[in-house]
């Protein structure tokens, strides 16, 4: 009897945290968002001033 009640407990825990762990989404990054970055600014020839901008 405590042998079944050990293995109903145990169950019950498993199922618990599977049912815990159902909320989680991993998604990946769009490529979108990851090919951008910040360029900061600069000075380019002829002392133009080239504000920052992100570029993609």
């Amino acid at each position: 009897m405590r042998r079944l009640m050990l293995v109903g407990l145990a169950f019950a825990g498993l199922c618990g945290a599977s049912l815990m762990l159902t909320g989680c989404v991993v998604v990946a990054p769009r490529p979108h968002y990851a090919a951008r970055v910040w360029a900061p600014g600069y000075y380019a020839p002829g002392g133009v001033w080239i504000s920052g901008h992100w570029r993609g």
